[in-house]
């Protein structure tokens, strides 16, 4: 009950916190969607941040060092480091700067200006809407997985014999969509950013604190670097090497990071920022953080692997942080330690829920129907209605069978990064056309589709094709159907390039 009574406490402050922010609100759908472009580098960095690591990094990253060992790390944290900031300086900027001076929201009004076609939005925004709903799938089914699990044995067995005594996962899930939902929907965008620092530096304080607690545990040694010895010595050599993941599945996985150049939900936030300086801080210090939360979480994954920790054959991947906090600390520590996975997952649920509402009023509803027709307030409501419905789809779903998170995760992603050579191209080639970037858009989402058919729907956790990671086919036939159709096609016209280039 203690670890329920935090959790509770720490859901009622986000409560507060959204609609606190929701009193500065000024009335208008530009400050509901994009907070009037008045993030600073302080909160941009802590958006962006918060917004990227989800429970793939936090529950995923551990499942999967459990499973698959040390190597997890340096697949998707290191290159991510390097690859996100990248994609901050390289795309991020200058969306920013065409968005301030053209007004755009979102990334289909962009593409839409860029490619000189009225209809890409009624072709890229299911296929955005598709990918985003597994990435919140993976939020709320987390949540309700560790909830569950810290609270096992809370009420009687003859009350909730299937979860064990503990809080069922659905109703878990409910709750933290719940929350989401109301902070999103009064506060917008300003009480997301304000909901994401807040939420950003109590996992990372938090993880920290998750990370030395266990070690001091699990090592059962006097000081704190003698207990990370007598944990670590005590893995396995197959989990201490790279030993289930083959050179060429470890180096085709660095293209999963380029995801973040076509998040939906990044584009809007970098869209809030007050000035292209903004950007200096996050380009800086993101791998700094993404090494601070990644390290911990692996390396926990890996000592829950040895005798150490005891972990039962029956915990699940997605359940073996939750485990570790629930047998291994105190109670209370333990309700601080759930808020700060909490705050990791829903600190990206909140942002996506948000940039699905923006892209479904100013993308379908105003573009085709005409903005003229509908109020400030009527366009605020669109947004908010749009959200709800996000919100109920992705619960229902999550109530069928669970995936492991971290699959889902790289699923989700490499359809993202199969479509960033048409973000690129549109930023950086002149020579990109209206049909290349339907052809490229189309190759990307139709080999996603076969291939994740051909995984089992991510049942198969080593799927490979060819010996290489899913991503790099879909890569390389978006690239490879872009380029060809592009030098095909009649090349947009002058006033275009001159807007753009």
């Amino acid at each position: 009950m203690t670890q329920l009574t935090i959790i509770m406490i720490y859901l009622a402050m986000l409560l507060g916190l959204g609609l606190f922010s929701s009193r500065l609100f000024r009335g208008t759908s530009e400050d509901y969607l994009l907070a009037s472009h008045s993030i600073g580098p302080f909160m941009l960095l802590m958006s962006l941040f918060g917004t990227t690591m989800t429970a793939f990094a936090l529950v995923g990253s551990t499942g999967e060092a459990y499973k698959e060992g040390v190597g997890v790390y340096g697949m998707l944290a290191s290159s991510s480091g390097i690859i996100h900031s990248l994609c901050f300086f390289l795309i991020g900027v200058k969306v920013w700067t065409l968005g301030r001076k053209y007004g755009y929201m979102t990334q289909i009004q962009f593409f839409r200006d860029r490619l000189e076609s009225d209809k890409i939005g009624l072709l890229l925004f299911p296929v955005l809407v598709g990918l985003v709903i597994p990435y919140l799938l993976i939020g709320v089914l987390a949540s309700g997985t560790v909830i569950n699990g810290v609270t096992r044995g809370t009420f009687s067995q003859e009350m909730f014999a299937a979860s064990q005594g503990g809080v069922p996962a659905s109703w878990a899930s409910f709750v933290v969509c719940a929350v989401v939902l109301v902070y999103v929907f009064f506060g917008g965008m300003r009480g997301t950013a304000w909901a994401n620092t807040f939420q950003t530096l109590v996992f990372m304080v938090l993880g920290l604190v998750t990370f030395c607690v266990l070690a001091t545990k699990l090592g059962g040694q006097d000081g704190f670097m003698a207990n990370l010895r007598a944990a670590s010595e005590a893995v396995g050599e197959d989990k201490l090497t790279r030993h289930h993941i083959t050179k060429l599945q470890f180096f085709t996985y660095m293209l999963i990071p380029f995801s973040v150049g076509m998040f939906p939900h990044l584009f809007q936030h970098w869209l809030t920022a007050k000035s292209a300086n903004a950007f200096k801080l996050p380009v800086v210090a993101h791998p700094i953080f993404i090494m601070i939360v990644w390290v911990p979480c692996v390396l926990v994954g890996i000592w829950a692997t040895t005798d150490l920790a005891s972990i039962p054959d029956k915990v699940p991947a997605n359940a073996v942080l939750a485990f570790l906090v629930k047998t291994k600390v105190g109670p209370v520590l333990a309700g601080f330690l759930t808020a700060g996975i909490l705050a990791a997952i829903m600190s990206s649920l909140d942002s996506q829920f948000l940039c699905l509402g923006t892209m479904f009023t100013n993308d379908i509803v105003l573009h085709y129907w005409g903005r003229e027709r509908f109020s400030e307030k009527q366009i605020i409501v669109l947004a908010r209605l749009f959200i709800i419905a996000i919100v109920a789809v992705t619960y229902y779903f999550s109530l069928f069978e669970h995936r492991r998170v971290f699959q889902l995760g790289v699923w989700c992603f490499s359809g993202f990064s199969a479509l960033f050579p048409i973000v690129l191209a549109s930023l950086y080639w002149r020579g990109l056309t209206k049909a290349g970037a339907y052809a490229g858009i189309l190759a990307a989402i139709c080999s996603w589709a076969v291939l994740f058919y051909q995984s089992g729907f991510a049942q198969n956790p080593r799927f490979l094709l060819f010996g290489m990671m899913p991503v790099a086919t879909m890569f390389l036939c978006s690239t490879a159907a872009m380029v060809l159709v592009s030098f095909a096609t009649p090349k947009p016209s002058e006033a275009t390039l001159a807007k753009f280039f």
